[in-house]
C-alpha cells in the first residue's frame, strides 16, 4: 500500500497537469442526465430483479417494487438537497467529504458506493448474457453468459473513452429506444393477457415479512441508478437545479414503468414460472402473450437496455473514483499507462467488473450490491443529519425516516440471506473489512508522509 501511494505521488508530481481529471462544463443536458440515470435503473430493475423478488416475496413482488420506490423517495431527498448546494463530478464522494471531512468514514463509504456501482455493471453484463442466449434456446447457466457479459463491458469501455457528447448520444438513443420498448411491452402484455389481473391477496407460503423486506431491498437496486446522476454534477448544464430535477424525473419514470411491467408479467406467468425463469422472466412472459416474435422483441430490448445501463454506469463510477483519487483518499498507481487519472479509473472499473462478471452469479452479485449500497446510503443520511442539516436546509424528520427505512430493509435482507446463502454475507463482511483496514493504513501513512 505504501509503495502504491509513493508511486502515485511521484508520478502525479511529474505530470500533474496532463494526468489530472478534466471535466467539460455544460457538456451534459438535463435530458442526457435523465437518460444516464434511467439507463442504469431500468437495465437492472426490470430484466433480472423481477424473478429474484418473486422468489423472496411470492405474489407480492409488484408491491415490493412500489415499496422500494417509497424507500428510495426518502433517500433521494438527501441527494437532491446536497446536489443543489454542492454539484460536482465526485457526486456521492464529495457529499461524504462535506459531511465527514478528509477522514476514514468518507473513504470507506465512498468505496462501498464505488464497489456497489461496479457490481451493478456486472449484474447488467450477466443479464445481457442470460437474455441473449434465449435467442438460441441455450440455458442461462451456460459459460456464454459471462463471456457475452465480458465482451459487452469491453465495448462499453471503448465507448467511454470517447467524448461526453458521444457517450450522451449513445446513452440517450438507447434510453429512448428502451423506454418506448418497455412501455410497449407492458401495455401489450396486459392487453393480451388471458387473465388481466394480478391477485395480491392469494395465499402464498412464500410470503413473509422478512421476505417482503428482502424483496424491497432488491427492488432498491432497480432505482439506485439515480445516484449516477450525482457524479455528473460539474458537467451538467445548470447543475444546482438540474441534478435534482434529473433525479426526480428518473425515479418518477421508473415507478410508472415498473408498475406497468410488473403487472404484465404477473398477468402472463404464474409465480412458479417467474421464479423458474428468474434470470430472463420478461422474455418468458412475452412468449405466452406475443409468441416467438414477442420473445425476440423482448430479448433485443433487454440487450439494448443492459448495454445502455453499463455505458451510463461506467461513465459515472469512473468519475467518482477519479474524484476520490484527487482528494487523496485512495492510493493510485498509473501502472505505466499514459493519459489522465480519469482514463486510468475507467480501466480499473472495467477490469474489476470483468472479474465479477466472470466469477459471480446474478443472485450473489445483486446481494453484494444492495448490502454495500444501503450501508453507504445510511452514512450519507447520517452525515447530513449530524453535520450539514442546517447548512443545506434539510428536514430532520425525512432524514431520520430514510435511515430507519434503510435499516429495516437491510435487516430483512441480511436475515433472509443468513438462512439461505450465508456465504454471500461472509463475502460482504470480508470485503468491507479489507476496505476498512486498507484505508486505515493508507490514510495513516499519508498523514505521516505529510501529503494531503
Amino acid at each position: 500500500m505504501r509503495l502504491a501511494a509513493q508511486a502515485w505521488q511521484t508520478e502525479e508530481k511529474m505530470d500533474n497537469e496532463d494526468r489530472s481529471p478534466k471535466y467539460a462544463e455544460s457538456s451534459l443536458t438535463l435530458a442526457g442526465a435523465v437518460m444516464l440515470g434511467t439507463g442504469v435503473m431500468i437495465g437492472a430493475g426490470i430484466f433480472s430483479l423481477t424473478g429474484q423478488m418473486a422468489e423472496l416475496s411470492g405474489s407480492l413482488f409488484p408491491i415490493a417494487f412500489l415499496s422500494a420506490a417509497i424507500v428510495v423517495s426518502f433517500s433521494a431527498y438527501s441527494y437532491v438537497k446536497m446536489s443543489a448546494s454542492y454539484p460536482s463530478a465526485g457526486g456521492i464522494a464529495m457529499y461524504l467529504h462535506k459531511a465527514y471531512g478528509d477522514k476514514l468514514p468518507t473513504a470507506f463509504n465512498a468505496l462501498l458506493m464505488y464497489f456497489s456501482m461496479v457490481i451493478a455493471q456486472s449484474f447488467l453484463a450477466r443479464t445481457f448474457g442470460a437474455y441473449t442466449l434465449q435467442l438460441f434456446d441455450m440455458p442461462d447457466n451456460s459459460i456464454w453468459v459471462p463471456v457475452l457479459g465480458v465482451a459487452l463491458l469491453i465495448a462499453a469501455f471503448l465507448i467511454n473513452l470517447s467524448k461526453n457528447q458521444i457517450v450522451e448520444a449513445v446513452a440517450s438513443f438507447i434510453g429512448i429506444l428502451k423506454l418506448a420498448g418497455i412501455v410497449l411491452f407492458g401495455a401489450v402484455g396486459v392487453w393480451l393477457a388471458e387473465d388481466i389481473h394480478a391477485d395480491f391477496t392469494q395465499a402464498d407460503s412464500r410470503v413473509s415479512w422478512e421476505g417482503f423486506l428482502a424483496a424491497t431491498a432488491l427492488g432498491i437496486l432497480a432505482f439506485k441508478g439515480f445516484t449516477t446522476i450525482t457524479n455528473s454534477g460539474s458537467e451538467l448544464t445548470e447543475p444546482h437545479k438540474n441534478v435534482g430535477r434529473a433525479i426526480l424525473i428518473s425515479i418518477a419514470l421508473c415507478v410508472v414503468i415498473y408498475a406497468l411491467v410488473g403487472f404484465a408479467v404477473a398477468s402472463n406467468l404464474s409465480i412458479d414460472q417467474i421464479i423458474e425463469t428468474k434470470n430472463y422472466s420478461l422474455a418468458a412472459a412475452a412468449r405466452p402473450a406475443l409468441g416467438d416474435l414477442g420473445l425476440w422483441f423482448t430479448v433485443i430490448l433487454a440487450m439494448a437496455a443492459t448495454a445502455g445501463g453499463i455505458i451510463a454506469s461506467i461513465f459515472a463510477v469512473s468519475r467518482m473514483l477519479a474524484m476520490l483519487t484527487q482528494m487523496r483518499l485512495v492510493a493510485h498507481s498509473h501502472f505505466g499507462m499514459p493519459g489522465s487519472i480519469q482514463k486510468h479509473t475507467l480501466v480499473y472499473t472495467v477490469v474489476l467488473g470483468i472479474f465479477l462478471t466472470a466469477f459471480f452469479d446474478l443472485t450473489r452479485i445483486a446481494a453484494l450490491g444492495i448490502i454495500f449500497y444501503l450501508i453507504m446510503d445510511i452514512a450519507v443520511h447520517w452525515g447530513i443529519l449530524r453535520y450539514l442539516r442546517k447548512e443545506i436546509g434539510a428536514n430532520a424528520v425525512i432524514l431520520v425516516s430514510a435511515i430507519l427505512l434503510d435499516l429495516a430493509v437491510l435487516g430483512g435482507f441480511v436475515w433472509v440471506k443468513i438462512g439461505t446463502d450465508v456465504t454471500v454475507i461472509g463475502v460482504a463482511l470480508g470485503a468491507m473489512a479489507v476496505i476498512f483496514v486498507s484505508e486505515t493504513i493508507f490514510l495513516k501513512r499519508r498523514k505521516a508522509d505529510g501529503s494531503r
